[in-house]
């Protein structure tokens, strides 16, 4: 079976998929780009592993139920937003498979048989997979937000790329909500361009060093206050460690103002 790249998605704003009366054609782009993950990673594909910035936890938990509901984590958006359906199936052995590559790795993780689906991963994937028949499996992040671990737990889970499982980091390269528009722009761009000279222009030896250090890149705090939405990148470069990094989608201007990107770990099976 291929080796399967990893990717960290900027993964848009609420439940943007279903909004393209509010929003037109804002969300093109980002769209144009998942779809595109699909066609990159290909068949190989039999299960997805999701890094969600939607859900925190003291300890590592994987989503373990068969059929996974949904979590609205939203508030403000349209009343039909709420009524969203993504019956994509779990996976209750690849969950099992994943706690126990991390409990081995010394990083303690439990099961969650109850966890829904976020839209951190029914948004992010509808135009992946818009069908909801692949199986999806959500990780945690660990409520410290330590880099150092979410690295590790990536490299624990580099195993599942040789299986058909495809790792997703779910979040944003940018993520300031009160300076979500012109005051964001400096910020972001200036996060972004070191972002970008980090993982594409580093030795790949150095590169998660310089993650660690994240909080030291220009205007990172402006950035990410809170850097939840930051650290499913780490897991998404420590299954991918070695390995050359491409940048799959940038906007200067998402939503107007702000620069986001995102980006791809190994070589797709097709290259």
């Amino acid at each position: 079976m291929a080796r399967l790249p990893t990717y960290f998605v900027s993964h848009g704003g609420g439940p943007w998929p279903w909004m393209r009366e509010q929003y037109g054609t804002a969300y093109d782009q980002l769209a144009a780009s998942l779809a595109a993950m699909r066609v990159e990673a290909g068949d190989a594909v039999r299960a997805v592993l999701v890094v969600t910035a939607h859900w925190e936890t003291p300890q590592f938990m994987v989503s373990s139920g068969a059929a996974p509901g949904m979590i609205y984590d939203y508030g403000g958006f349209p009343s039909h937003t709420y009524q969203i359906t993504y019956p994509a199936p779990g996976e209750p052995a690849l969950a099992r498979r994943m706690a126990d590559l991390l409990n081995e790795a010394g990083h303690p993780a439990t099961l969650d048989a109850e966890r829904g689906f976020d839209h951190g991963t029914f948004s992010m994937l509808y135009p992946v997979y818009p069908e909801a028949r692949m199986p999806v499996v959500q990780l945690s992040l660990r409520a410290d937000l330590d880099p150092a671990a979410h690295l590790a737990a990536g490299r624990a889970l580099a195993p599942l790329r040789d299986e058909g499982v495809l790792i997703i980091g779910s979040g944003l390269s940018y993520h300031n909500l009160r300076q979500f528009g012109p005051n964001g722009r400096e910020a972001s761009r200036a996060f972004d361009g070191w972002l970008q000279q980090t993982l594409l222009g580093r030795d790949p030896a150095e590169r998660a060093q310089d993650l660690l250090q994240w909080e030291s890149a220009p205007m990172a705090r402006a950035a990410h206050p809170r850097e939840e939405h930051l650290i499913p990148l780490m897991v998404a470069l420590g299954a991918a460690e070695h390995e050359a990094a491409a940048c799959v989608y940038h906007e200067d201007a998402f939503m107007g103002n702000l620069a986001v990107s995102s980006f791809r770990f190994g070589a797709a099976p097709q290259s």
